[in-house]
């Protein structure tokens, strides 16, 4: 199996397309990357700027760039001596347009009879054979279809018509109803859709790649890439949607010729991935939770939670109670049609009417501490569910016990789907609305972390990255995706406020009478974003404000939004540019973070590029990057300006400061060569003591080991509490051999070296053997 040592991903879309993609590789070449990691390339919905909306799996889609397009890339990987990492979406398919997506579109024409419809995951009877389309503004609206062209219409929505299904003068209602599908209002959705999706997104209709021959015609495609050398492996999409993900990834294993696969696999604290699964490791959102913790000061949790505790009227926030609400609020709402199509498959002699049956499968689905089981795998994980879900809720506890052994049967369909709804309501529940009220700190707020882990000290760390080391060496590791809360260097700003809690519950308090909010863990997230990400365009953080409070939904709400809280919301965010005193406020409090979120920013760049695992780049971020949520993290950027200033680290042209950006790029570019170029000396992890006052604040290890020492990475933590108890002093670190850092030149060593030393130009080193060959 060809493996990568690091990978950079690109987001292809019609405005940057395979082609683009495709010249920027002997940049990528240049800055040190090894393979150059994809974006979902089949063809999606046009217009797309994600591709996560396949609608047709059968080409890569022309609008980013075609077959050719993705020839183009492999050539120039290829000369460059690179691999190729391409994203695929095997849980569903894009249906928003239906007249783009052939396999739906036959679906709506022939319903049972068509060659499609066991690809897709309908109950067929709850509607009487049809399938349900949540389009229409009210059922009311029945009144507006139209027949054209031979197409039922409904504003600018096409829909096929059933062979015979229409003659000259029949009305468009008395056509609808002869149709293979049923349009209603949009509403109905929540309890009455008959079709899987991806989450509650109606326009992504889940696809079941479990059948043999859906599997092989949905990756007949991908399959062409290994067969013709166009890609060496596979970043598997929302894995935890399917039905059986272990026969998912043995079959897609085969097909590749055993090619390196990873999976989009949120693993929750002490969670492994299972044993059977054939794959490398996950995206990495585990690695980002580790990196982001040890960097936050433990000190300012008591702070911080007691400032979180007032702005909720004095009543500090209790997660788990938090999490299980917000998970019945998705049960009960926008995934109650999936809650209610579990109940119907409990057979009817369990003897409990449907509505308590539904209450009890929600009530254990909020229970569950992780995303789903892999049954046999996880039964334990189920039965403790259970429990807490029964003694949650004990007038629901027959029902319970009823369902548990019904739960584990993987024989019985109810199990089966059960697992693939649990992981829906956790992404739901806690990634999408728990994480945007449970604000006492950003940075602990991101896809895949567990908020209630304020901080990991250093030797926990360390424990983590052994083990990863042992267990996971080809896992990916990352800090910035299309789909994090915050891009990372807006988190190693936020981070600071874990060491300045007393200054930024004033800067809070000030910026809150200045612009009045009425929800007090919102004013939180928002300043901190805004303070995170400062600079901003007024629009980007108008939206981000916007879409932080309707996702909370303690305010407003995507469905029914409260356009009295909004305008108060806008407000503020407005305030930021128009207000002299309000800006001043945000201008101060990110002069204060700025300096030492830099010096966050490069610890945590440094640190996930040299530790166990294999790195990816998220596009840009080798410059600062301070984004918010999708789809700010997509906004264009510029590969010139990256590629003239690596010219000029390459020619000697140092950064004057830390806080430069062609910092971040210079311990980028560093850190991913050297992987490349001197494996060697990544062949191990051992942690490194520092000795004397501030050893506290260096987090230290040797990618080597005892006989052979490798790379070594030196990094700041908590930089504001090291300057104001006095800076380094004397603390020191023992050299065994000569070394040189590979970002300064500077040369260490034997013996003791002082950190103040090493640290003379940037707050982070990487320090290589000297008497290896260069890099």
């Amino acid at each position: 199996m060809k493996t990568p040592v690091s990978t950079y991903r690109l987001q292809i879309r019609q405005g940057f397309t395979l082609f683009d993609a495709a010249e920027t590789v002997p940049y990528l070449h240049s800055l040190g990357v090894d393979w150059v990691y994809l974006s979902p390339v089949l063809t999606a919905e046009q217009g797309s700027d994600h591709g996560y909306d396949v609608t047709d799996p059968s080409a890569v889609d022309p609008e980013r760039g075609g077959p050719e397009g993705l020839a183009a890339v492999s050539k120039a990987a290829r000369a460059a001596g690179m691999g190729v990492l391409i994203d695929i979406v095997p849980n569903h398919v894009g249906v928003a347009t239906p007249a783009q997506n052939p396999w739906w579109w036959s679906l709506l024409k022939d319903g049972r009879k068509s060659r499609y419809a066991e690809a897709f995951d309908v109950d067929w009877d709850l509607a009487g054979g049809r399938i349900r389309l949540p389009i229409l503004g009210s059922d009311d609206d029945l009144d507006q279809l139209e027949i054209k062209d031979g197409e039922l219409r409904y504003y600018d929505h096409r829909f096929p018509l059933a062979d015979g299904s229409y003659t000259e003068g029949d009305s468009p209602r008395d056509v609808h109803a002869r149709q293979h599908y049923e349009l209603m209002g949009w509403r109905r959705a929540d309890n009455e859709l008959n079709y899987r999706r991806f989450f509650a997104v109606n326009t992504l209709a889940g696809v079941r790649v479990e059948i043999p021959a859906v599997f092989d015609e949905a990756h007949e495609e991908v399959v062409r890439w290994f067969r013709e050398g166009l890609a060496d492996g596979l970043r598997i999409d929302h894995p935890d949607g399917l039905a059986d993900p272990e026969g998912y990834l043995k079959r897609l294993r085969e097909a590749t010729g055993g090619a390196y696969l990873l999976i989009e696999k949120i693993l929750e604290p002490g969670e492994q991935l299972p044993a059977s699964f054939e794959c490398e490791g996950t995206t990495g959102y585990d690695a980002l939770a580790d990196v982001d913790r040890v960097l936050v000061d433990p000190r300012g949790q008591e702070p911080l939670d007691r400032l979180d505790a007032s702005l909720r009227g004095g009543e500090p926030a209790d997660y788990e109670d938090m999490i299980r609400g917000t998970k019945r609020r998705i049960t009960d709402g926008i995934l109650h049609s999936e809650i209610l199509r579990l109940a119907r498959l409990v057979p009817g002699d369990a003897g409990f009417p449907a509505d308590a049956t539904a209450d009890a499968i929600a009530e254990i689905i909020a229970a569950f501490p992780v995303y789903r089981t892999y049954l046999p795998e996880g039964a334990e994980v189920l039965k403790e569910a259970c429990e807490l879900a029964a003694r949650r809720r004990p007038e629901l506890d027959q029902a319970i016990q009823a369902l548990q052994p019904l739960l584990l049967d993987t024989d019985l369909e109810v199990a089966r789907r059960f697992q693939q709804t649990s992981g829906m309501v956790m992404a739901k529940g806690v990634e999408d609305t728990a994480f945007f009220r449970y604000n006492r700190l950003g940075t602990l707020t991101e896809v895949g972390a567990d908020p209630t882990e304020f901080s990991v000290e250093p030797d926990e760390f360390h424990a983590r990255m052994a083990r990863r080391q042992a267990e996971l060496p080809l896992s990916m590791t990352t800090l910035s995706t299309h789909d994090t809360k915050r891009s990372e260097d807006t988190r190693a700003r936020i981070s600071v406020i874990s060491e300045v809690a007393g200054e930024w519950e004033r800067a809070l308090n000030r910026l809150r009478e200045l612009a009045p909010l009425p929800d007090g863990p919102l004013s939180a997230l928002l300043w901190q974003a805004i303070a995170g990400a400062w600079p901003a365009s007024r629009e980007r953080l108008q939206y981000y404000a916007l879409k932080a409070a309707r996702e909370a939904g303690n305010s407003t709400n995507w469905t029914d939004p409260d356009p009295a809280f909004e305008e108060k919301l806008a407000a503020a965010v407005d305030a930021a540019f128009d207000n002299r005193a309000v800006r001043a406020e945000v201008e101060s409090l990110v002069e204060l973070l700025d300096p030492h979120g830099a010096s966050n920013s490069l610890a945590a760049k440094l640190v996930q590029l040299t530790m166990p695992g294999v790195p990816d780049v998220y596009q840009g971020t080798e410059f600062w990057d301070r984004s918010l949520t999708d789809p700010d993290n997509r906004r264009p950027f510029s590969f010139d300006d990256r590629r003239a200033a690596l010219e000029q680290l390459d020619a000697g042209d140092l950064p004057p400061s830390f806080t430069d950006e062609r910092t971040k790029l210079l311990v980028t570019s560093r850190a991913l060569r050297l992987r490349r170029n001197r494996p060697q000396l990544f062949t191990g992890y051992r942690p490194v003591n520092a000795t004397g006052p501030a050893a506290g604040h260096l987090l230290a290890f040797d990618r080597g080991t005892a006989a052979a020492p490798g790379a070594l990475t030196l990094a700041t933590r908590l930089p504001y509490g090291l300057e104001q108890s006095g800076g380094w002093r004397d603390t020191a670190v023992d050299l065994v051999i000569a070394m040189k850092d590979e970002l300064t030149g500077a040369g260490f060593g034997p013996g003791t070296v002082k950190i103040a030393d090493i640290f003379r130009t940037f707050p982070v080193a990487l320090l290589v053997p000297q008497t290896e060959g260069k890099s």
